[in-house]
């Protein structure tokens, strides 16, 4: 299963197609953004984004991905708050 932090930053490269501005907002490196993006292109064993030295598009399966994963991504956010909120005990009055 792919780390979160590599799946949130493919779906900022595939709103940016740019390794220079999806790293910036990602507040990392451009390689350590390919790292992250490889990492979870191996462990689906799919390519999800087609690189030459001047432009990133997106495959046909990072399209599909990068249209299902910011909702799924959104919905595990709220499961998580909703967790840490019922852990600290909800609303105390």
């Amino acid at each position: 299963m792919p780390e979160l932090r590599d799946l949130r930053s493919v779906v900022v490269l595939a709103e940016e197609l740019h390794f220079g501005r999806a790293a910036a907002r990602l507040g990392i490196s451009a390689s350590a953004l390919s790292r992250r993006v490889r990492a979870v292109e191996a462990e689906l064993g799919v390519v999800l984004f087609e690189r030459t030295s001047r432009t990133v598009e997106l495959t046909e399966a990072g399209r599909e991905l990068a249209t299902r994963l910011p909702a799924a991504l959104r919905q595990l956010d709220r499961a998580l708050a909703a967790a840490r909120w019922h852990s600290d005990g909800g609303w105390q009055v």
